[in-house]
């Protein structure tokens, strides 16, 4: 597979590495020397150096046998740019965009059905706001999400002493929960990625990725001790376009809120374009600022600014003054081994939104949607079973699964099934996969060779 990736910032650095790491051609294109610089002493890939919205530039990248372009750099309208000639040029070539200002939002439907007929869309601030919000009402959950168009879910939980699965074995779940047992896919200790089997005891301070039904989510919460809040106060420290989006997102869910933000111009905007939000202008990492404005009494603070390191400040702060629930922007890979240990666990981040967004699109087989979680140390594939395929019609114990990886659920008619060694795959099934980093070139290869989705 050929891919064409305009942009070789953060997000493409990111995916470029992903990819090579994997070993799909990669060629990337950026103006800024120091960039390219950057990516052809860290990655073994292509890089050339212009716009990747010239037709010369897309033409010496290849863009005529491309399989896949992705168009992320920080300019809106250059990414439009490159998929409107990469239409002219290959109209075959799939095209992938990010396109964040929200002055776009009403026209991506248009920009997939009318030129520059672009396949995907990528916002990842979107789904940033998406998963915050999701997270507000978990106050136990880490990492929340969905599958399946809403109807599943994944949720990834810290366990402690008091939680009543600590201690078990997962083969005794059945006996001590039947039919509504967890559902677990993943085990995160001590740092590492664990692909749970039968024989392994659950332990405190383990973080657990577990699957549920939608509308079983709050009974699931319960067997893990965990019970969910509605929150009614937020406040929310930095205005850019995630704190924007999320303050109108929980105007609408009729959330009290308050920003905080240092630009005074930005504050001037943000007051225009608010209905009940309360914007302050100030410095978040302000103690006297927070305890002015009643930090404490919130039931959420959500720290979204641009910087890494005001953010992880100030949900400290918000801590230090009692808030439990706190969730911080991260943008820096190198800062998630860290967090953990200093009390930062509710983590989100634009890139890995982004990296998710953009790997059903390249993955191959008939993958419906791929997520990374762990700072891409692991991913959940969900993807459809084909008359076709070498998993179907027989017993999953008979088909020899790359080693860490592991089927996590299936779903069938609406239904969501535990599988055992004796369960059969049927075509048109949902199966839900987890896959450490290091498995999933295997598991793509089996998805594309073994199960003949193309």
């Amino acid at each position: 597979m050929k891919i064409i990736i305009v942009g070789a910032g953060e997000v493409g650095h990111n995916i470029a590495k992903r990819l090579a790491s994997e070993n799909k051609q990669v060629i990337i294109i950026d103006q800024n020397i120091d960039a390219c610089r950057r990516i052809s002493d860290d990655l073994d890939v292509q890089v050339i150096t212009g716009s990747g919205s010239s037709p010369r530039v897309l033409l010496e990248a290849g863009i005529k046998d491309a399989d896949i372009l992705l168009a992320v750099t920080d300019s809106d309208e250059i990414n439009l740019v490159a998929c409107l000639i990469t239409n002219i040029l290959s109209p075959t070539t799939k095209k992938l965009a990010r396109i964040r200002d929200s002055d776009f939002d009403a026209y991506h439907d248009s920009f997939k059905n009318q030129i520059p007929l672009i396949d995907t869309v990528i916002n990842p601030e979107i789904e940033v706001v998406n998963t915050i919000r999701k997270l507000m009402d978990v106050p136990g959950a880490q990492d929340i999400g969905n599958f399946v168009d809403g109807k599943v879910k994944y949720v990834g939980i810290r366990l402690n002493t008091l939680c009543p699965i600590v201690g078990m074995r997962l083969i005794d779940f059945h006996d001590k929960f039947g039919e509504d047992r967890p559902l677990i896919a993943a085990i995160i200790r001590n740092n590492e990625v664990i692909v749970p089997r039968g024989s392994h005891t659950i332990e405190s301070k383990d973080l657990v990725y577990f699957i549920c039904e939608a509308q079983k989510l709050e009974k699931t919460l319960k067997l893990f001790g965990i019970q969910s809040h509605p929150i009614q106060r937020a406040l929310i420290i930095g205005g850019g376009r995630i704190g924007a989006r999320l303050a109108k997102r929980l105007e609408q869910d009729g959330v009290k809120t308050k920003i905080i933000e240092s630009d005074r111009q930005r504050c001037h905007d943000l007051s225009e374009q608010m209905h009940k939000t309360v914007v302050l202008h100030g410095d978040g990492s302000d103690q006297k600022l927070f305890i002015e404005e009643n930090a404490a009494q919130s039931d959420v603070v959500v720290c979204v600014t641009n910087d890494d390191e005001t953010n992880i400040l100030v949900s400290l702060l918000a801590k230090n003054l009692g808030v439990k629930n706190t969730i911080t922007r991260i943008g820096k890979a190198s800062y998630y081994p860290l967090l953990a240990t200093i009390g930062i666990e509710k983590v989100v981040s634009p890139r890995l939104s982004a990296v998710s967004s953009i790997l059903k699109d390249v993955r191959q087989g008939n993958v419906v949607s791929d997520i990374s979680i762990l700072d891409e140390r692991g991913e959940f594939i969900e993807a459809i079973a084909l008359e076709t395929s070498d998993i179907t019609n027989k017993p999953l114990r008979k088909i020899s699964f790359p080693k860490g990886s592991i089927l996590v659920c299936i779903m069938r008619n609406g239904q969501v099934m535990i599988p055992s060694g004796t369960s059969v795959v049927i075509p048109g099934d949902r199966m839900i996969l987890f896959a450490v980093k290091q498995t999933v070139k295997k598991l793509e290869k089996m998805l594309t060779v073994k199960l003949d989705f193309f």
